[in-house]
């Protein structure tokens, strides 16, 4: 696995009180658990095997600090929908329906967690919009309405004039709003899940597992200063999936980067209309995610790309940063040059047709993860799911997860990161108005 360093670079995490006793893997250990990765997927599991398993040994580790990584550096985009263009048989449909029930599970489970543990994360059930300032993309969410109305979405389409009036900004042309969706603190959401990890879980940070054998049923870690041996091993990595082996032909990762504002003063909210919070998501795929926070910020994520290494250079992140900029200024032309406070980057998992991987290896291996960017109430989701999956259970919920399509087969080096690259420089090209 690459080496990720700890940055300050999200305001989501700055915003955080600081953690203390940070433990890190320095002697060797025997567990009856491991999982690998402390986002949102691993914390869950972690959750779920301690309630299952309340008198096992559970490590969890991760390369950096617990929640830094993706999870805690998203857009904060809890979907029930995203949008996919056109449908044209019964069977993709049925797909759709399928990957919305996912959805659906990911927002109970996390409205579950929140209202056991009473969980301050700025939740708020404002919805979405998916808009575009090109008034001709009106036909993709004329289909797209079209679906979610057989589906039974509350959904309505707007006009220039509406997204105007919501959004404080007279940059869309067209869009669409789905009522479902939720805007919350991903920071905030992910510590506390953190904060609440029971007594037999044993958390340690900044350590980065090099490299794993499965000999005999006993799964031998190597880390920097010790070595952990574990009977079960659940991996929860996402984006570095693939970096350590695990479903190297069904998954790749992404950098995306992202930049947020400083709190918008009394004239520059002013000047916008006083909107309130708000998301955007773009029609196409690398068109620009936009939201107004409850504490009148901006946030932009105009960029993805295949980019090694994962730890992006500050001068690197600089030049995404002015691309954020401009965004900006297109959408909000009165507000200043100099607003943005924070820029960072963080490492996403994609599969070639969108699905997600949920899978037993073998009888002592497991693996979540690949959540295209749904990662907060999938990842969630996934975390439990694979825990009752990896104790020899199972539920309706794993019923629901089984039922999708599956990540369908990646072609190897150098030719899967020449068509990744080749098709986002397409999708950037027709999304070159709406960065």
């Amino acid at each position: 696995m690459n080496l990720i360093e700890n940055d300050q670079g999200c305001t989501w995490i700055n915003q955080l009180p600081a953690r203390s006793c940070i433990q890190t893997v320095s002697k060797n250990e025997d567990c009856d658990w491991l999982i690998v990765g402390a986002g949102y997927t691993g914390l869950s599991a972690a959750r779920k095997l301690s309630q299952l398993h309340p008198k096992k040994k559970i490590i969890l580790v991760d390369a950096q600090l617990a929640g830094e990584g993706a999870s805690g550096r998203n857009s904060g985009y809890l979907v029930d929908t995203t949008l996919n263009d056109g449908f044209t048989s019964n069977k993709e449909l049925s797909n759709y329906k399928n990957k919305t029930d996912i959805y659906q599970l990911g927002i109970d489970v996390l409205k579950k967690f929140i209202k056991e543990y009473q969980v301050s994360c700025d939740w708020n059930n404002s919805g979405k919009f998916f808009a575009s300032s090109k008034y001709a993309d009106k036909i993709i969410l004329q289909k797209f309405s079209e679906t979610l109305s057989k589906l039974g979405f509350e959904h309505n389409l707007l006009s220039k004039d509406e997204l105007t009036e919501r959004l404080g900004t007279s940059f869309y042309s067209i869009g669409l709003y789905t009522k479902g969706g939720i805007l919350l603190n991903p920071g905030k959401l992910v510590r506390a899940m953190i904060d609440v990890l029971p007594n037999n879980v044993i958390l340690y940070e900044n350590s980065t597992l090099l490299k794993w054998k499965n000999t005999k049923n006993i799964i031998y870690c190597k880390f920097k200063d010790a070595t952990i041996i574990t009977k079960k091993i659940i991996f929860c990595t996402n984006g570095f999936l693939k970096s350590l082996g695990i479903k190297i032909n069904y998954n790749f990762p992404l950098t995306l980067t992202a930049s947020m504002t400083r709190p918008l003063n009394e004239n520059e909210f002013k000047s916008i209309k006083e909107p309130r919070e708000w998301g955007v998501l773009p029609v196409k795929p690398m068109g620009a995610t936009v939201r107004m926070t409850k504490d009148r910020r901006i946030l932009i994520r105009n960029t993805a790309e295949v980019y090694k290494p994962f730890k992006m250079s500050a001068v690197e992140l600089k030049k995404r940063s002015t691309n954020h900029i401009i965004g900006i200024k297109k959408r909000f032309p009165t507000l200043p040059e100099d607003i943005i406070e924070s820029s960072w980057s963080g490492i996403v998992s994609r599969t070639r047709n969108g699905s997600q991987i949920f899978d037993k290896i073998n009888d002592n291996i497991y693996v979540a993860g690949c959540y295209n960017g749904s990662g907060i109430g999938v990842g969630t989701l996934f975390g439990e799911q694979i825990a009752i999956k990896a104790s020899g259970e199972t539920s309706s919920e794993i019923n629901v997860i089984d039922a999708r399509q599956k990540p369908t087969w990646l072609p190897p080096q150098p030719f899967l990161s020449i068509g990744i690259k080749a098709r986002l420089i397409y999708e950037r090209l027709k999304a070159n108005t709406e960065t």
